[in-house]
């Protein structure tokens, strides 16, 4: 054979695009009590418990007393990734269409942004009072109960010890926010959530009464996930936030409806024809939203060990 038949070796090229690895769905947003909105602002109004009492004398007056009217205010956020330009001589040469990979990669970017506002939304500040000027942080009296990474519920009113010895998620500490949930009269017919990183979730389905059948009808070791455990729907995020110290990961038991995710703007790509790039593609994508903690007692904040 000719020394010189390299010249005639071929390249393979595959006629499709690998994606790589996403989180591709909003994961939280059915977990929260959805509203249309028009504006740059919306207000959530909320009504407060009244107490009975006794009736009194007969003939007496009519008791009167104010309900409790107290409203959380949310700003819309406006998203978008950058856009990706197809140029028209680049496409004749390809082997691939590029523009429905662009458009669903940038879709995905938009579902993780959804999950980052949620996030925020159950450990940041709330905005309340009439006008929304008033900052409520998710550790103030009256609104979530935190517990710290050893386990403790920390005081009502303050916030995670940051000195607490940090563990990984146990029973006793998912019995421990179920407790918080109950005491606050958390509706148990609302759906609960507990919101974790992946090595937390790991360590909890490695507990003997979590992955044996004698405590448990799951085959959690078998499907290598866990759906569900005393109540709460489990969900994997690696998206969480760091807790009061390096070491600890913010993780969240709540029920559904305790935040609000307005959409004013869906998750929207766009592709056009750009005359001012000679007639380029370009795949653009935006989304408007804001979310709010609308009921502190139905949310708590745990502390859990990073890894």
């Amino acid at each position: 054979m000719s020394l010189l038949i390299p010249v005639a070796f071929v390249d393979q090229f595959k006629a499709n695009i690998l994606m790589l690895s996403q989180q591709k769905p909003a994961k939280l947003r059915v977990c929260c009590r959805m509203e249309d909105v028009t504006g740059d602002t919306m207000y959530v109004e909320r009504l407060g418990p009244k107490t009975a009492q006794l009736r009194g004398t007969r003939h007496g007056a009519t008791p009167i007393s104010d309900a409790a009217h107290t409203r959380r205010k949310l700003s819309m956020a406006d998203y978008i990734v950058p856009a990706d330009i197809i140029d028209k001589p680049d496409k004749l040469k390809l082997l691939i269409d590029p523009q429905s990979v662009y458009a669903q990669n940038q879709s995905w970017s938009l579902n993780r942004a959804i999950d980052d506002v949620i996030i925020t939304a159950l450990g940041g500040p709330a905005l309340g009072g009439h006008t929304g000027g008033t900052s409520i942080n998710n550790y103030d009296s009256g609104e979530c109960r935190l517990v710290d990474a050893d386990g403790t519920i920390a005081a009502a009113g303050s916030n995670a010890d940051s000195s607490a010895t940090e563990t990984p998620l146990t029973i006793a500490k998912l019995l421990t926010c179920k407790q918080l949930l109950d005491d606050a009269e958390i509706d148990e017919d609302r759906q609960r959530y507990f919101l974790a990183n992946p090595y937390n979730i790991n360590q909890f389905m490695n507990q003997t009464e979590v992955k044996s059948s004698d405590y448990n009808t799951s085959r959690v070791l078998a499907e290598g996930r866990i759906d569900s455990f005393c109540g709460f729907d489990f969900i994997r995020s690696t998206r969480l936030p760091v807790g009061a110290d390096a070491g600890a990961t913010s993780c969240y038991a709540f029920a559904q409806g305790a935040i609000v995710l307005a959409i004013a703007e869906e998750p929207s790509v766009s592709i056009s024809v750009r005359n001012d790039l000679c007639d380029s593609v370009q795949v653009f994508s935006t989304l408007s939203i804001g979310a709010t903690r609308v009921e502190g007692p139905a949310v708590v904040e745990i502390e859990l060990d990073t890894t």
